[in-house]
């Protein structure tokens, strides 16, 4: 209603030069406004990758540490099935599909040698940890997302374990 008053001629004559200035920066003013407001934004996509550090706590350097980072992509549904009470079907996906068959394994060195722990070993895996994730970063992955975790049976006479830790990364797609 108001912009039908201003798009009368006889009012338009009426106005002098710089209300008739300010008027058609108004109106263009309103208009971006109101296609700015109106454009269609898709949502940001994201891609996710993470490594897993796995660093061995047995006794006598005979454990295995590394960095692993899978080098291949899995579409989880086709992995999935659904579970509900009444069904006893089971989840029938083949193991050796779903393996990882190509990926990255950075030896890590293990905590404990023949005399007992070693700090050198943790401080070079540190250094080895902190030079992946800083590539990461470099490479345009934002970290999200750091989970540990202990294996262990935790009695007196267990000499066995490792430690497990994931890094989660995402960017732009």
């Amino acid at each position: 209603m108001i912009i039908a008053i201003f798009l009368n001629p006889s009012n338009l004559k009426k106005m002098n030069k710089i209300k008739k200035i300010h008027y058609i920066i108004g109106l263009i003013l309103l208009i971006t406004i109101s296609a700015l407001n109106q454009r269609n934004e898709t949502p940001p996509r994201f891609e996710f990758t993470s490594f897993t550090v796995v660093e061995s706590i047995i006794p006598n350097g005979i454990g295995r540490s590394r960095i692993i980072n899978s080098l291949e992509m899995r579409d989880h549904k086709e992995y999935t099935s659904i579970k509900s009470p009444g069904l006893k079907s089971r989840n029938k996906s083949d193991r050796q599909e779903i393996r990882a068959n190509e990926y990255e394994e950075t030896k890590l060195l293990n905590f404990f040698n023949v005399v007992g722990i070693r700090f050198q070993n943790i401080a070079a895996n540190d250094a080895l940890i902190n030079d992946k994730v800083s590539t990461m970063l470099n490479d345009g992955w934002e970290l999200v997302n750091i989970v540990a975790g202990v294996e262990s049976v935790g009695s007196e006479d267990d000499k066995n374990g490792i430690y497990i830790t994931r890094f989660y990364f995402k960017r732009n797609s």
